[in-house]
């Protein structure tokens, strides 16, 4: 009996130290990335979140400012891969660096003019990709895209 004991003893006690080691190892924080000016908007989500090696950028519309650009769909996705390529270039990361994007689009027939545009930041590495229509993007945009990369390091 008193081996039982002891043995369920140690059992709990390796059980607790490997959970301690487990969660030091691998906590991390994620950093929520806001610039001066997204700030002041008062929005409730950050433009990216890095965790890791990863950054997570929030979705973006083709817009300077509180704005969106003229000149239609072919207009409003350059405008937008700029933002993303803004944020990521401002937060240790690349366009050559995007592994998955998500496209929205306010009208599925744009599709074509969007993607012509949207080839053209990504002329070696193609990332993995979703597209699909909704219904309603901020500032009445035609396009919305967000993305995920990984950090230079």
């Amino acid at each position: 009996m008193k081996t039982i004991i002891l043995l369920s003893i140690a059992m709990c006690s390796m059980s607790f130290c490997l959970a301690q080691d487990k969660s030091s190892n691998t906590e991390e924080t994620a950093k929520y990335i806001e610039s001066e000016e997204f700030a002041t908007l008062k929005l409730p989500f950050s433009q990216a979140v890095i965790h890791g090696d990863i950054i997570y950028v929030s979705g973006q519309v083709g817009n300077v400012g509180l704005k969106l650009v003229e000149g239609g769909i072919t207009r409003e996705t350059h405008q937008t891969m700029l933002n993303i390529k803004s944020i990521l270039e401002e937060n240790g990361s690349s366009m050559d660096k995007v592994i998955k994007c998500t496209c929205m689009l306010a009208d599925i027939n744009q599709w074509p003019d969007m993607n012509m545009e949207y080839i053209k930041f990504f002329p070696n590495n193609k990332p993995a990709r979703s597209a699909f229509a909704t219904n309603g993007l901020a500032l009445n945009a035609r396009v919305e895209i967000e993305c995920i990369a990984y950090l230079n390091k």
